[in-house]
C-alpha cells in the first residue's frame, strides 16, 4: 500500500462560509469527512498534518516555504508521496521555491487547492484533491514514483511547479504552464508523459537547502519609466539581486541613462537577469540592437524561465551561496530542475 502525506498550509480548498456575512475563513479540513470515503477501497494510505494557523496564500513568504520544505524532508523515508495544499495565488511562488529547496528530490511533491471551497456546490476541490493524491503515490512496474518532482496538479493538467503562472483567478484551469508541456493529462485515465518528467540522479540523497536571502526586487520596465524610478530600485539598501522585466525577445530602451544604471549595479555587485515580460518564448540577448546594451552592462539572460521561478531561484541560491556572487551567477542561467531550457 503506497503512503501519502498531505500537507496543509491553507487556501480556498480549506475554507468554510460563515452563514452570516458570506465571508471566507480558514478552517481545519475533515479528512476523514470529505476524502477518504473515497479512498477507502483504494490501496493508498492518507495520513495528514497541518500549520497552525493555516496560511492565506496572499500572506505565504520564504520563512512558510522553508516549513513546508523541512516538513517533506523530516518525513521523506516515512511516505511516497506528498500533497501541500495551498492557496492558488502565491502557489506557483511555492510550488519553484520548494523545486529549489528540495535537491536530488525522489519522490512526487504535488501541490494543489481549488477555486472554490470544498463544501460548495460544484467544488472543484473534491476532484483536485483526489488526483493530486493518487499522482502522488503513482509507481511504474518497478516500484518507483512516477514524477519525482515538485508539480502542481490543476483542474485535469499537471505541470512542473517552476514552469507555471497564474492564468485566472475564474476558471477551474487556474495555472498554465506556458514554456513546457503538461507532465500528464488526467481524464478517465491519467495518462503520463515519461519523457517530459525531471528525474534527479538516483544515487544522490535529498539535500534541503531551505536557506533563503529576500533582498531581490522586480524591475519592471514600461514605455516612459524614468532614470529617478530605475536609479530608486537598483540602489535599494540592502539589494542583492534584481528581475528586470524587458519586451519581447529581452529589448530595452536603447537611451543611454538607462545602461550607465545597470552597468553601475552590476559593477556594483548587484546580480541583475532578463526575464521576457511575454509569458510564452524565451529571451534572446543580442538578437535586436535594444538588447545589446543589456549584455554590454553585464545583465544576464533568463532564457524562457517564469519570473516566479527566476525570483526564488535568486532568493535560494543567494541564500545557500552568500557572497559567492560568481556561483550564484553560474547557477542562475543553469538548469537546476527543469526550470530553464537553454538552446545550445
Amino acid at each position: 500500500m503506497s503512503k501519502v502525506l498531505i500537507i496543509i498550509t491553507g487556501g480556498t480548498i480549506c475554507m468554510v462560509q460563515n452563514k452570516e456575512t458570506g465571508a471566507l475563513h480558514p478552517a481545519v479540513l475533515r479528512l476523514a469527512e470529505d476524502v477518504i470515503p473515497e479512498l477507502s477501497s483504494s490501496e493508498i494510505a492518507v495520513d495528514s498534518m497541518s500549520f497552525d494557523p493555516l496560511i492565506d496564500s496572499s500572506d505565504v513568504n520564504p520563512d512558510n516555504w522553508a516549513r513546508m520544505a523541512q516538513s517533506v524532508y523530516d518525513h521523506y523515508n516515512d511516505y511516497d508521496g506528498f500533497v501541500i495544499l495551498h492557496g492558488t495565488d502565491t502557489m506557483s511562488y511555492s510550488g519553484s521555491a520548494l523545486s529549489f529547496m528540495l535537491r536530488n528530490l525522489g519522490k512526487p511533491v504535488v501541490f494543489t487547492g481549488s477555486q472554490l471551497p470544498m463544501g460548495v456546490m460544484r467544488s472543484d476541490a473534491k476532484e483536485n484533491l483526489l488526483t493530486a493524491i493518487e499522482i502522488a503515490a503513482a509507481k511504474d512496474d518497478d516500484g518507483e514514483a512516477i514524477v519525482p518532482e515538485v508539480t502542481i496538479y490543476f483542474e485535469d493538467r499537471l505541470f512542473r511547479a517552476n514552469r507555471t503562472t497564474k492564468r485566472n483567478a475564474e476558471h477551474f484551469s487556474a495555472f498554465n504552464s506556458y514554456n513546457y508541456p503538461a507532465l500528464a493529462k488526467a481524464g478517465v485515465h491519467i495518462t503520463y508523459q515519461p519523457h517530459l518528467i525531471h528525474y534527479s540522479d538516483p544515487d544522490k540523497p535529498l539535500r534541503l537547502c531551505a536557506k533563503t536571502d529576500s533582498h531581490v526586487a522586480i524591475l519592471k520596465l514600461f514605455p516612459g519609466i524614468t532614470r529617478a524610478v530605475v536609479h530608486s530600485v537598483l540602489t535599494a539598501r540592502g539589494l542583492r539581486g534584481v528581475v528586470i522585466e524587458t519586451y519581447g525577445a529581452g529589448n530595452a530602451p536603447s537611451v543611454s541613462w538607462l545602461y550607465d544604471e545597470l552597468k553601475s549595479a552590476v559593477q556594483k555587485g548587484l546580480i541583475i537577469v532578463n526575464k521576457t515580460q511575454c509569458n510564452t518564448g524565451s529571451v534572446e540577448m543580442g538578437l535586436y540592437e535594444t538588447s545589446i546594451n543589456l549584455l554590454k552592462a553585464g545583465v544576464l539572460s533568463g532564457y524562457d524561465i517564469t519570473t516566479e521561478a527566476l525570483l526564488t531561484k535568486m532568493m535560494c541560491l543567494l541564500g545557500e551561496y552568500g557572497d559567492d556572487i560568481e556561483r550564484v551567477k553560474q547557477l542562475l542561467q543553469t538548469p537546476l530542475c527543469g526550470e530553464l531550457t537553454i538552446d545550445n
